[in-house]
């Protein structure tokens, strides 16, 4: 195999032990907040993403709609979520992560934006400008890809 060949492959295992490593630490945070995975996933969502709609965390998780309600339900009397109305429909509800879930999650991912933080920082803008570029490129292909097996 040339050498061109093993860092693709390389390459290609790296970001594939990225995505499994990402999603043993959420699951991680899951357990130790006692959550079930499903719960953990969709606060995770909102944590990225800032809000959603029940539709959105619905495709997310790949729950039903009634499915998502009761886990909707649920973190809301946790106190992980709040619910908000939708200004675009007015019979329908914004999503938002709850304050509690930054007081008890925070600490617990303080470590890895730190190591994360440092890391980039030993990069050059020119490399940080190539590593992006790649990772939005890489993300843009598993989301045409999931796309195309929805459909």
């Amino acid at each position: 195999m040339s050498s061109r060949q093993d860092l693709e492959k390389q390459t290609m295992m790296a970001a594939r032990d990225n995505g499994v490593s990402s999603v043993l630490f959420r699951n991680s945070i899951g357990r130790k907040l006692g959550l079930n995975v499903t719960d953990s996933e969709c606060l995770s969502f909102l944590a990225i993403k800032g809000s959603a709609t029940p539709k959105e965390l619905s495709q997310y998780t790949g729950l039903t709609t009634g499915s998502t309600t009761a886990m909707l339900d649920r973190l809301e009397k946790a106190r992980f979520i709040n619910r908000k109305p939708n200004p675009n429909d007015r019979r329908g509800v914004i999503v938002e992560i709850g304050e509690k879930w930054f007081t008890l999650a925070g600490p617990l991912v303080a470590g890895v934006q730190q190591a994360h933080g440092e890391l980039l920082s030993t990069y050059s803008d020119k490399e940080l400008q190539i590593i992006t570029d790649f990772l939005t490129r890489f993300t843009q292909n598993v989301q045409e890809q999931t796309k195309q097996i929805q459909n």
